[in-house]
Parts: C-alpha cells; structure tokens; sequence
C-alpha cells in the first residue's frame, strides 16, 4: 500500500501545470480530481488574487480548470494554486535622475517645514509655561 501511495504521488512534481476537476467544494477551498487520477486541494487563499468571500464565487461542482502544484507534503497530500497558473506581470518603472531629484527636492522641503513646524510649537510651549506661576504661589502685591 506504501509503494502504490508512493507511485501515486511521484506522477505530478511541484511546479506542474494540471487540468483539475472539483469534486467537492468546502469554506476554506475545493478538493480537485488531479487529471492523473490524484486528489488535491486548493485553499480559498490561492483562488484568485482578490478577495474571495466564497469558494462557489469562483468555482463549482465538476467545472474542469487548470491549477498548479506549489506544494506535495510528507504525507503526499497535495496543494494547488489557482492563482500560480498565471502570475502577475511585475511591471517596473524605471527611475530616471529628474524623479531622483524631484523626490530629494520634496523631502528636503519637507524635512525644512517639518522642523520649522516643531520650533514654531517649541517656543509657543515655552513662552506658557514661562508665564504660568507655580501653583501655590501666592501672587505679588
């Protein structure tokens, strides 16, 4: 029984790409009938990358998709990603030397009005306190 657990799960390796068909449908995910036969199953977290109130948003009952294998346990149980199908594109914005300044020009104006800010408090806190008397103090005559 060992032996036939283990050739069960050496047939798919994370990373695959698998056709899956949902066999039963839970609040935290699905569990899927891997196209080799295996089971798996797909936590709510990796359905979509927006928010999923419920599993039945985005999946039913024998409806076939494709998902990706991101993880097989020590007890072969496997985990699939709905969302690892296509990843996101990481789009990167290149950085030129004006932004780079622009950006150094903003913090230090900032910074300068931050600090005048502060000082500007300082001395209004200051100038109270000095005008105030000790309580129980008599006052002068």
């Amino acid at each position: 029984m060992a032996e036939e657990k283990k050739a069960e799960t050496s047939s798919v390796r994370v990373g695959d790409l698998t056709e899956c068909t949902v066999e039963q449908i839970m609040p935290y995910g699905a569990f899927m009938r891997l196209s080799t036969g295996q089971k798996g199953m797909v936590h709510i977290s990796e359905l979509s990358f927006n928010f999923v109130k419920k599993v039945e948003d985005i999946l039913s009952l024998q409806q076939t998709v494709k998902a990706r294998v991101i993880k097989i346990d020590e007890k072969g149980r496997i985990d699939l990603s709905l969302k690892k199908v296509e990843e996101r594109p990481v789009i990167q914005v290149p950085v030129t030397k004006e932004d780079k300044d622009s950006f150094e020009k903003k913090m230090a104006s900032f910074l300068k009005l931050s600090e005048s800010k502060i000082a500007d408090l300082n001395s209004k806190l200051n100038s109270s306190k000095s005008g105030r008397k000790k309580p129980g103090s008599k006052p002068k005559n």
